[in-house]
C-alpha cells in the first residue's frame, strides 16, 4: 500500500510533536516527588502482614472528597510512598464498594486501579501521580454511590466455616461450581492464608471466563486484581480475593449450576472441546490466511462456530498467535463499528483474557481461555446488534488518509478525533505505515486520557489498547491501534476538573 505522507517531514518533526503532546499541560507535576521505577516493583522482603496500611485505608475512607487529593498530596510530600497509596486505594475499594448488582458501575473504582497503575508505569516519573490522583477522586465518587444504594461494607469472614489448608482448594472449587457464596468466601479466605498466588489464580483464571455476565468485568477483575497484588504485595490478598470470589459469583435468577442459561453454554461445551486439541498445539506457525479466515468467522459466525474454528486451526498447525491476532483485531473492529460501552468491553475483556493466558502455567487452562475469548466475541457482537446498527467498517475498509500538516501529524490526529474519528483513524494508519514508531501516538493517547478523561473507561480502555499493541503481530498491530482511535480522547475536549484541582493542590 502506498504511503500518502512525507516521511521526510515526519522524521523532522515526530520527536518534537511527541514531546509536546507528552508534556502538554502536565508540566506542573514536575514539582511533585517523582515515582521511580523501583517503587512500582514488589519488594520480596515485604512481610505478609502489614498492619501499617490500615491508616492509609482509613484516610481514604474518612477524608471528604473535596479535600482528599490535597490531604494525600501533603502525605506524599512527607514520605507516603506510591505503593502505600496504591494498596490503600485497592483495599479501600474492595472493603467499601459492593460488586453488585453488576461487576461494573460503581465497582469501576476497584477495576480501574490497575489501569491507573499501568498508566503510571508507562509515563515519565514526574507524571506518574496524576492517574493515581484521578483514581483516588473516583473512589470517593463510588463510595458515595455505594452509601446511597446499600451502604455495603465487607463483613468479617465466618471463621468457624474456614476449611483447613489441605481442604481449601477442593472446598473452593466445589463452592464455585455450585455458586455457593458463603462456602466460597470461607474457602478463599483459607486459600489466601495458606496457598500461593499462582495456585489460587490458576483456579480464578477459569472461573473469571466461565460466563459473560457483566459484559466481561469478571475476567477483567481477575486480571486486574492479580496485577495490582503483584505490585502492592500478597499480604493484602485476603480481602481482595474475597471480593473477587463474590464478584465472580454474581448472577441473575436461580442458581446457574441448576439451569441451562445461554451465557453458561459455551464454557460447558468448551470443557469437552478443549480435550480435542492436539498436545503440540503451541508449536504451530503464524499464518496470515488463517487469521483472515478466522476474522470472517468472528464477524458473522456463532460462538460454537468460532470455537470449532479455533480447534481446527490449532490441530492443523496454526500458531495460537494467529488466533490471538484475529481476536484482537476483531475487538478493535467491533469498537470501530459501534464506539460505545459494549464495544469498549470487547477490547478490555480480550486484554484481560490474554493477560490470563500469558500468566497461566496450566495447559488446559490456556486452551480454555483461548476458546472462551473466541466464544465471547460473537456474544458481544450479538449484544451490540441489540443496541443498534453496527457501522459497515472493517480493517479492510480502513484506509490511510493524507495528513494535511506534515510537520505535526500526531497533533493533527488528536485534534481531529472528536470531529471526524474515521479520518483520524485513517491518518493514524498512514502515519504508522510510513514506518514511524507508534510511541508518539501511544504517548499522546495516554496524555489525552490524563488531561481529558472523566470516566473509568478512559483509563481502562486506553491502558488495554496501548498494552495490547505490542502483543499483536506486526502486520496487524497498526490496524488494531488505528481502529481503537474511535474511543480515545481528542485534544479539542476540555481538560477534566481533576487536572485543575491537582494543579491547585501543588500550588502551581
Amino acid at each position: 500500500m502506498s504511503n500518502p505522507m512525507s516521511r521526510r517531514k515526519i522524521l523532522k518533526s515526530g520527536a518534537a510533536a511527541g514531546a509536546a503532546l507528552t508534556l502538554g499541560d502536565l508540566a506542573f507535576l514536575r514539582g511533585f516527588p517523582a515515582v521511580h521505577a523501583e517503587e512500582t516493583k514488589l519488594d520480596p522482603r515485604v512481610v505478609r502482614v502489614d498492619q501499617g496500611i490500615e491508616p492509609v485505608v482509613k484516610l481514604l475512607e474518612e477524608t471528604p472528597r473535596e479535600s482528599l487529593l490535597e490531604e494525600v498530596g501533603s502525605r506524599i510530600k512527607n514520605g507516603l510512598s506510591y505503593r502505600e497509596v496504591l494498596a490503600g486505594l485497592l483495599l479501600a475499594g474492595v472493603k467499601n464498594i459492593e460488586p453488585r448488582p453488576q461487576v461494573g458501575f460503581k465497582f469501576h473504582a476497584v477495576l480501574v486501579v490497575n489501569s491507573a497503575h499501568l498508566a503510571s508505569l508507562s509515563s515519565p516519573p514526574e507524571h506518574r501521580w496524576l492517574p493515581i490522583f484521578w483514581a483516588l477522586d473516583y473512589f470517593k465518587e463510588a463510595q458515595a454511590r455505594d452509601t446511597r444504594e446499600r451502604n455495603w461494607t465487607m463483613a468479617p469472614v465466618k471463621e468457624s466455616s474456614v476449611p483447613p489448608a489441605h481442604k481449601a482448594a477442593e472446598a473452593f472449587r466445589t463452592a464455585m461450581d455450585n455458586w455457593d457464596e458463603p462456602a466460597a468466601d470461607a474457602a478463599v479466605a483459607s486459600l489466601a492464608r495458606t496457598a500461593g498466588m499462582n495456585e489460587i489464580y490458576e483456579m480464578l483464571f477459569r472461573y473469571g471466563v466461565r460466563d459473560l455476565r457483566s459484559i466481561g468485568h469478571k475476567a477483567i477483575y481477575v486480571a486486574n486484581s492479580l496485577r495490582t497484588l503483584q505490585c502492592i504485595g500478597w499480604q493484602h490478598a485476603e480481602p481482595v480475593l474475597r471480593s473477587l470470589a463474590y464478584a465472580i459469583l454474581m448472577h441473575e435468577g436461580d442458581n446457574p449450576a441448576k439451569r441451562d442459561d445461554e451465557t453458561d453454554r459455551p464454557y460447558r461445551r468448551n470443557v469437552e472441546l478443549a480435550k480435542k486439541i492436539r498436545p503440540e498445539w503451541r508449536d504451530g506457525k503464524v499464518d496470515r490466511s488463517a487469521t483472515e479466515s478466522f476474522l470472517a468467522t468472528l464477524r458473522t459466525g456463532t460462538s460454537d462456530e468460532a470455537c470449532d474454528a479455533v480447534v481446527e486451526m490449532l490441530n492443523r498447525g496454526v500458531s495460537p498467535q494467529s488466533i490471538w491476532d484475529a481476536l484482537f483485531v476483531e475487538s478493535g473492529e467491533l469498537l470501530m463499528r459501534q464506539p460505545a460501552i459494549v464495544g469498549i468491553h470487547v477490547v478490555t475483556t480480550t486484554n484481560a483474557v490474554h493477560y490470563a493466558y500469558e500468566a497461566s502455567a496450566n495447559d488446559e487452562t490456556r486452551r480454555m481461555l483461548l476458546l472462551q475469548n473466541a466464544a465471547f466475541i460473537p456474544m458481544f457482537r450479538k449484544t451490540m446488534e441489540g443496541r443498534g446498527k453496527l457501522a459497515d467498517r472493517t480493517v479492510a475498509t480502513l484506509k490511510p488518509v493524507t495528513v494535511e500538516d506534515g510537520s505535526k501529524p500526531v497533533e493533527e490526529i488528536f485534534r481531529q478525533l472528536k470531529s471526524n474519528p474515521e479520518a483520524a483513524a485513517g491518518k493514524t494508519l498512514a502515519y504508522l505505515q510510513s514506518g514511524e514508531s507508534a510511541k508518539s501516538v501511544i504517548d499522546a493517547a495516554r496524555v489525552m486520557a490524563f488531561l481529558k478523561g472523566d470516566d473509568a473507561h478512559d483509563y481502562k480502555f486506553s491502558s488495554a489498547v496501548l498494552e495490547d499493541y505490542e502483543s499483536i503481530s506486526p502486520e496487524w498491530r497498526n490496524f488494531y491501534l488505528a481502529s481503537n482511535l474511535f474511543n480515545l480522547r481528542s485534544s479539542e475536549e476540555k481538560d477534566n476538573k481533576l487536572v485543575q484541582r491537582t494543579r491547585a493542590a501543588l500550588g502551581s
